[in-house]
């Protein structure tokens, strides 16, 4: 395969809700490039647009979407080297213990021993009425290791 083939980007739209959002918003779930793959941020819904009551299931299943969007373009949680993520703030003076505990818990059950770089930011609102987690991610393919 030639460089400029292996350099050409490849959009893909996670079934159920990312169909959803692409006629709705026009937006794809994520795109790889040669060996590196982009997500759009994943929230906590489900295929119907729903969200869990409990923080803690929101933050899984926006994990778990992370991850079917990342399978689509070929890759895995161990092949994650960067990770966003964005916020409603539990707590007055910080995102709050609440988030941070769940997401660190995520990350040694996705990653093992591997620990990307985080940038974790605070946010007023969200892409939904109702949404306090959105993450993004950058994997680099065959790097997981």
């Amino acid at each position: 395969m030639s460089a400029a083939a292996t350099s050409t980007p490849e959009f893909f739209v996670t079934p159920g809700y990312g169909e959803t959002q692409l006629v709705a918003m026009h937006y794809s779930q994520a795109v790889r490039t040669g060996d590196r793959v982009e997500t759009s941020g994943q929230g906590g819904w489900d295929d119907d647009w729903n969200f869990p009551e409990a923080l803690e299931d929101e933050i899984i299943q926006a994990f778990d979407n992370v991850e079917r969007t990342l399978a689509l373009a070929g890759a895995t949680w161990r092949d994650v080297i960067a990770v966003n993520s964005y916020h409603i703030p539990s707590a007055a003076d910080s995102i709050g213990e609440d988030h941070n505990r769940v997401m660190v818990e995520q990350f040694h059950r996705r990653m093992g021993d591997r620990a990307p770089i985080w940038t974790e930011v605070g946010v007023s609102a969200l892409g939904a009425p109702g949404m306090r987690v959105e993450i993004r991610v950058t994997a680099i393919l065959g790097h997981s290791g």
